[in-house]
């Protein structure tokens, strides 16, 4: 199966991503990694991305999907795969599927995590670290910087969903509960079984 996987901060998102790929038997592919990969190996591609990551600036949308393209075709993506982190945006969800049409594929389902702001505010400025032996709060997991951040997402991502919605792709998930608990709603969702296979027929239809 081909998906992508959405969701706000402190949804969970990273977690499924990895338990979700794993029950599939696909690669969990971040645009993190795929930065990281190409930065350190120093492919061409890489070299362009840190020339803008040096100064500062947002990777051009070109030279991400040129990238994930790259990933998407490798042997291990040749059955499928899960993204996470990509896409943002309506433009680069179009040049997405203009990537996978060229690689003969479409994709099978985008999952979106769904999580009550409140909620969302709860887990993310709930979290601490460790500095000088005192547990303490990252600036930009306070209340106010966590909703700045969850505003930012909605505005970025909900035209992505309406997108993906009238593609007939888009399935939202309850984020809340046990992690189990959002696997097993995630997995009915791709009409897969308890060992995580998809049936064909389901997988052809999502």
């Amino acid at each position: 199966m081909r998906v992508v996987l959405l969701g706000p901060p402190g949804a969970g998102k990273g977690t499924q991503a990895q338990i979700i790929a794993g029950r599939l038997g696909v690669p969990a592919i971040s645009t993190g990694d795929i930065f990281r990969a190409n930065v350190s190996g120093q492919t061409e591609l890489g070299r362009k991305a840190k020339t803008y990551m040096d100064a500062g600036d947002l990777v051009p949308d070109e030279i991400t999907v040129a990238m994930v393209k790259d990933r998407l075709a490798e042997p291990d993506a040749k059955a499928g795969f899960l993204l996470d982190g990509f896409p943002r945006t309506i433009a680069q969800a179009e040049q997405l599927r203009s990537s996978l049409a060229d690689l003969g594929h479409g994709l099978d389902c985008v999952l979106e995590l769904v999580v009550d702001e409140e909620e969302l505010v709860r887990r993310l400025s709930g979290r601490r670290m460790l500095v000088d032996g005192q547990m303490v709060q990252r600036e930009d997991d306070k209340p106010e910087t966590v909703r700045h951040r969850l505003e930012v997402y909605r505005e970025q991502t909900s035209p992505l969903s309406g997108f993906y919605e009238s593609e007939g792709l888009l399935a939202r998930i309850d984020a809340i509960g046990e992690v189990d608990e959002v696997t097993d709603r995630a997995l009915a969702a791709l009409g897969a079984d308890d060992h995580g296979q998809a049936a064909p027929e389901q997988a052809d239809e999502a």
